[in-house]
């Protein structure tokens, strides 16, 4: 098969791609949807990944050849799925293997965040310290607080494991569906309100798309009130931005760490200039042995297909 790779890869990565593949590596500018629906008709296979514009449009005409995207990550949100289905495409992605990375990167904002390490380390490289003070940076006690998981996942479940085995935490959770399967004590709340009243950082850890656009809004933000702290991992339009800076702004929540944006890499002037904001450049899988992985695993759903073999991870 002609495979386009839509991003460079870590070395061991490309190496494997390549050794089984007639492979094409784009640098890592994403596809815009003109770009998309070129590739479809160019490419036996595709390796799209996030920012990689594959919407409805992408998949209007007959003279589609490609048959796969094996997209490199577990969101899948920047493909239609229902259009490559209808288009004849199979439609994969790489669950479990970005489950820990993530989790741990949410355990690093949640402290960041609460802690005010941020704000303190801006302070301090911009010579402005002054010296320990009593009341300097008061911040949240992350030890023996209560986390509200957003989505109870496989991420959203193991970074409660983190919580309440690492720093003692309660945890209290929203999940569309009930959850009986947990290691750890955790309580399955009526609604994402009451999780949110309940607890002093609510971590997002749902998955992106037009179902979960804008479920953390300014009511929202209202119930987690002005001693709550906000984490999201998920996807950036999973939280209303301009709400969530009014918020900050405001006092209505006391700070927010995050690793997502609505409109990737564009971030808001007045998000960098809230207070108590801890930003990150979407680092929740950037370890070099897990977007290895994340390569490895989407290589073997092309494989798969290669082979004619059923597709464990197929979405669609």
């Amino acid at each position: 098969m002609k495979l386009l790779v839509t991003r460079k890869m870590t070395e061991r990565a490309t190496k494997s791609i390549a050794s089984r593949f007639d492979a094409e590596f784009r640098d890592d500018a994403p596809l815009s949807v003109e770009d998309a629906a070129q590739v479809l008709r160019d490419f036996d296979a595709v390796m799209p990944t996030l920012g990689d514009d594959f919407s409805a449009r992408a998949f209007e005409g007959d003279d589609l050849r490609c048959k796969i995207l094996a997209n490199f990550g577990a969101g899948f949100n920047h493909i239609d799925v229902a259009a490559a289905r209808a288009a004849g495409m199979a439609v994969t992605n790489t669950p479990d293997v970005v489950t820990d990375a993530t989790a741990d990167l949410a355990l690093t904002l949640i402290l960041m965040t609460m802690r005010r390490a941020s704000e303190g380390e801006r302070i301090l490289r911009a010579g402005d310290w002054t010296g320990w003070k009593p009341t300097q940076f008061l911040g949240g006690h992350v030890t023996g607080a209560t986390v509200g998981i957003i989505g109870m996942g496989r991420i959203g479940k193991a970074i409660a494991q983190r919580c309440h085995l690492g720093f003692g935490m309660r945890v209290v959770f929203h999940n569309r569906s009930a959850v009986s399967s947990l290691d750890i004590p955790a309580r399955q709340m009526p609604g994402l309100h009451e999780t949110l009243q309940s607890c002093d950082i609510a971590v997002v850890s749902v998955p992106g798309g037009a179902g979960t656009r804008h479920m953390i809004g300014p009511d929202e933000l209202q119930a987690l009130g002005p001693d709550g702290y906000l984490i999201n991992i998920a996807r950036g339009d999973v939280v209303d931005e301009t709400a969530l800076i009014a918020a900050l702004q405001s006092g209505a929540i006391a700070g927010a760490g995050l690793d997502v944006y609505e409109k990737e890499p564009h971030v808001p002037q007045a998000l960098i200039d809230a207070p108590n904001t801890t930003l990150l450049p979407h680092l929740g899988t950037a370890a070099d042995e897990v977007r290895t992985d994340m390569a490895m695993r989407a290589l073997a759903n092309l494989i798969a297909f290669d082979q004619g073999q059923p597709l464990g991870d197929l979405v669609n």
